[in-house]
């Protein structure tokens, strides 16, 4: 069996491609009347309502049912995971966890493995990430994901676990490059968008990415990470994807973004909180990141992207 908490768009997705050859996957929600109407109707009407749930999900908002041991996919924005797993850390104790989010906590600047390790110390501890939408996967589209485990044994365990024919998981121990990749990325999503919904065009766009990509390097290296990290799935394949596609959301919050229009107060935009926090922390280390100082002038209204571009633009000359 393998569970699921959190039972957005893309955990419903996982629940679906991980019980399509018919493993038991318990899929959990904090909503009752949510998860009794997806057991009976076998789809999750509110995020992916044209996506059938195998035979072998269980949609259930109980997580005291879960057999001991059994690997748990927490599916569960950065910004609510701790009090979600402290919440439910009688539950969560004996089981292995695997964090599938992207993201910096904003009040402590951790990665979501290490929020782990501060309310569960003694569990397994593993982050799932990478270049993947959640349609694609429910829709058994070949999805290649990162897992990175700290524990080599368990770590090859849970891969094993998780790969299926179209969603393939490839496994590291570099816990801090996973994550930091994962997170990263979606601040240069913002600015990515923002460049195109400023009409600045796709070279400008290209220039960006290329540029937010040497950052990652520089955080991520600072914090212990090893560089062939951020070159592989967690890093520059999910930079890839999450700026050139608009079903990204933070893609599209950077298009409303540069085309100074409202956006979806309700979605879950995870970059706006990892900018600040990487700004931050960033800060204090000494590491150079004006493309995230740039994001995070943006949200907070103290630049127009005109400005922003003038004062990236007018940085000094160097080197590649």
């Amino acid at each position: 069996m393998i569970a699921i908490m959190g039972s957005g768009a893309f955990g419903t997705a996982l629940a679906v491609a991980l019980a399509a050859d018919g493993t038991p996957v318990f899929l959990w929600g904090r909503d009752p009347e949510q998860t009794r109407d997806m057991q009976i109707r076998r789809n999750n009407a509110r995020h992916l309502p044209n996506v059938r749930l195998p035979d072998s999900v269980v949609a259930s908002s109980e997580l005291d049912t879960i057999p001991a041991k059994t690997p748990v996919l927490l599916s569960i924005p950065t910004q609510q995971l701790r009090a979600a797993v402290n919440q439910s850390k009688h539950a969560l104790h004996d089981h292995p966890l695997i964090a599938c989010c992207k993201g910096i906590e904003l009040e402590t600047g951790k990665s979501p493995t290490t929020v782990l390790a501060d309310i569960l110390p003694k569990s397994t501890r593993a982050i799932l990430t990478g270049p993947s939408f959640a349609t694609d996967i429910a829709n058994g589209l070949p999805t290649a994901l990162t897992l990175a485990c700290e524990d080599k044994d368990a770590g090859r365990a849970l891969q094993q676990a998780l790969t299926r024919p179209n969603l393939r998981i490839y496994g590291t121990r570099d816990t801090t490059g996973a994550a930091l990749g994962g997170a990263l990325k979606n601040v240069m999503a913002i600015a990515a968008g923002a460049v195109l919904g400023a009409g600045l065009g796709e070279s400008a766009r290209a220039a960006l990415m290329t540029r937010g990509y040497a950052e990652m390097k520089r955080m991520a290296i600072e914090l212990g990470a090893h560089p062939d990290t951020l070159a592989g799935l967690s890093g520059f394949g999910d930079l890839v994807l999450t700026c050139t596609s608009d079903k990204s959301r933070n893609m599209r919050f950077g298009l409303a973004l540069g085309r100074s229009e409202a956006f979806d107060q309700k979605a879950t935009v995870e970059g706006i909180a990892t900018a600040r926090a990487v700004h931050s922390r960033a800060g204090q280390l000494g590491i150079e990141m004006p493309i995230t100082a740039a994001v995070v002038a943006m949200l907070d209204g103290a630049l127009k992207l005109p400005e922003v571009m003038e004062m990236l633009l007018s940085r000094p000359l160097k080197e590649e």
